[in-house]
């Protein structure tokens, strides 16, 4: 098999993770790297520190995806005199591109939330805030009945007519037409002055709206009249299946603590563990997650009705106001919801990069090459250590630690 370039890596990576749907004041794609270096291996790490460089240049990488953006806000200088400067120097010397995918994969079907919840066995999978599906165009058009599968190609080479894995996709029906050209008129059927019918078909093709001029231009040229008859309706819009965070439902009968304990079974350990607030005993029905930090989507979470919410970086005042609402409106005590369950940002990221792996692989396989991939197990997350307070007490387990 080809060697597949950087140009190539590029353009699965941003199909996979549109950049489209990144947020506005993100910073997502490549950071460095000539677009025709072949790339034969890609390590994938959720932060672009200096341990990552060491172990991509010792691997012999040509390429590493992170999460995280290094360069997040402007710079007016990348001299190796700062760190980052330094780290993005080493890359270029040793010839490693770097490309960040932040949050257009934390939206992304099979992305960073997707993973994250399927990791902690969560089923039934929806976006907790939905992002719009693309807006989409109704091309209409009425065209001579041998004119139509001309039409329809036109069409879909200009992009019109994709559904999900389908392509080519139109409705047509027949009926009548009637026109009369004026004395001016150069009509491909009838004569000036005279009343034309004409059995034509109606060709009905959806497309993404920003493809709108593309599309009504390859119309003009294929259509055999020089005025043709046409409608673009808008279409409605509706929720889409990416978007911020999940829901889902455990694939069994869970407690909150039977939650928490496989929540930390299956990320990746850090000194600050796993932490729960709420009844312990109490059973889950409906979870979300996001993974990094997700505090300020509480109020999508209390519309939503789940039971918890599992999350990183909880900050003291958001998560203790979040509890006490949900007390005081579940009656009092520690059983009203959602209960919140708080993990290491990085824990929370790490699982997407299996996934990540996987379907680049897939990707690269399926345009007719070949790539190694490799996730580092480098565990980034920044705390190293922690100092458990003399005689705490579990009020789960009534014992002192």
């Amino acid at each position: 098999m080809a060697d597949v370039t950087l140009a190539d890596v590029v353009r699965l990576l941003d199909r996979a993770y549109p950049p489209s749907t990144a947020e506005s004041w993100d910073a997502v794609g490549l950071v460095t790297g000539d677009p025709a270096q072949p790339v034969r291996r890609v390590l994938l790490a959720v932060d672009p520190v200096a341990a990552v460089v060491d172990e991509a240049v010792a691997w012999g990488a040509d390429l590493v995806v992170v999460h995280h953006p290094l360069l997040l806000r402007g710079v007016h200088s990348v001299a190796a005199t700062t760190f980052k400067g330094a780290l993005l120097h080493r890359l270029v010397r040793a010839g490693v591109a770097l490309y960040v995918a932040h949050t257009n994969a934390d939206a992304a079907v099979d992305g960073v939330a997707h993973a994250l919840a399927e990791a902690v066995g969560l089923v039934d999978l929806e976006p907790l805030v939905a992002l719009p599906a693309p807006a989409l165009d109704k091309h209409v058009v009425l065209v001579p009945v041998a004119d139509a599968d001309r039409l329809v190609d036109a069409l879909a080479a200009a992009g019109a007519g994709a559904l999900g894995e389908y392509t080519r996709c139109a409705w047509t029906t027949t009926g009548e037409g009637t026109f009369t050209p004026s004395a001016a008129a150069h009509p491909t059927v009838g004569r000036a002055g005279e009343a034309a019918r004409v059995v034509e078909a109606r060709v009905e093709m959806v497309a993404p709206r920003h493809l709108r001029a593309a599309v009504v231009r390859a119309m003009r040229a294929a259509h055999p009249y020089e005025e043709p008859a046409f409608d673009v309706l808008e279409l409605a819009r509706w929720d889409g299946p990416t978007g911020t965070g999940r829901i889902g439902r455990p694939a069994t009968p869970t407690t909150l603590r039977e939650f928490a304990e496989r929540v930390a079974a299956v990320l990746p350990p850090t000194a600050q563990g796993v932490r729960f607030a709420g009844d312990p005993a109490a059973v889950l029905s409906r979870v979300a997650v996001v993974g990094g930090s997700g505090d300020s989507l509480f109020d999508a979470v209390r519309a939503a009705g789940v039971d918890a919410y599992l999350t990183a970086d909880l900050r003291h005042h958001p998560a203790s106001e979040l509890r006490e609402r949900a007390e005081f409106e579940g009656g009092g005590g520690p059983g009203g919801r959602p209960f919140l369950v708080d993990v290491a940002h990085f824990a929370s990221e790490w699982p997407w990069l299996d996934r990540a792996a996987a379907r680049l692989r897939e990707d690269v396989r399926t345009a007719g090459a070949t790539v190694e991939t490799r996730v580092s197990t480098l565990t980034t997350d920044p705390w190293t250590g922690r100092v458990a307070s003399p005689g705490h007490l579990d009020p789960s387990e009534g014992t002192t630690t």
